[in-house]
């Protein structure tokens, strides 16, 4: 945990205090020692709330765009996260082991993308349960929920491309974390790993659909006259 990290997740915590009515609920106890948590991933908000959930150092998995971002990318760098670059998905996962075996926590949105921001999720990529179960470390399943209307909508060309983030800044954002669970199997049978992928998501939607009920509570309905 380098200095760069101590900071950066002292200014989350700060700000998800002052700007964001948090909403966290854990199913159990999270053990000691490095874990895969698993999320699904309505904002580009998401990566950085993540680090809250760990007493570990963690290292999440983050698209390429945001280490193009002038001195923010230099930073999260430093602080040790991941960058997910374009067709070189094993890579980043060699990378994710290396964390693991050193003791910290990885965190991974297997939908690969932002969730649909009209609502519901997208089909999970193998990743995550690819790595769970060629390391043994447990996996932390993890939904979230926001008003995603509330998100602000962002364009940008840094990276080369067009790209879009959806940013949320303030408002209620409800957290439900999962018992911890070991997935075993074969990781190069692609066709368990598919199931495994599977059923990790389904852990996420339920938790999603718990801290979505909590979320609606939060929010005052409009009433139509």
């Amino acid at each position: 945990m380098n200095l760069f990290y101590k900071a950066g997740r002292g200014i989350i915590r700060l700000y998800s205090r002052l700007m964001l009515n948090m909403d966290v609920l854990w199913h159990g106890d999270i053990p000691v020692g490095p874990k895969i948590f698993v999320a699904n991933h309505p904002s580009a908000t998401d990566p950085f709330i993540l680090h809250l959930l760990s007493r570990e150092p963690m290292s999440v998995m983050i698209v390429s765009t945001a280490f193009t971002v002038p001195l923010f990318g230099e930073y999260i760098r430093r602080a040790g996260q991941i960058q997910v670059l374009p067709g070189e998905g094993a890579r980043a996962m060699e990378q994710a082991k290396g964390f693991l075996k050193a003791g910290y926590s990885v965190g991974i949105f297997p939908e690969g993308d932002f969730s649909p921001q009209a609502g519901g999720f997208r089909e999970p990529r193998n990743g995550a349960a690819r790595l769970a179960l060629s390391t043994g470390v447990p996996v932390v399943p993890v939904g979230i929920s926001l008003p995603r209307e509330r998100s602000l909508r962002i364009a940008s060309r840094l990276s080369g491309k067009s790209t879009v983030g959806y940013w949320y800044l303030r408002g209620p954002y409800a957290i439900t974390i999962g018992n911890p669970s070991q997935l075993v199997g074969n990781p190069a049978d692609p066709d368990h790993v598919r199931a495994q992928s599977r059923t990790l998501m389904g852990w996420i939607q339920s938790l999603a659909q718990e801290s979505e009920f909590r979320v609606r509570r939060l929010v005052p309905v409009p009433v139509r006259y």
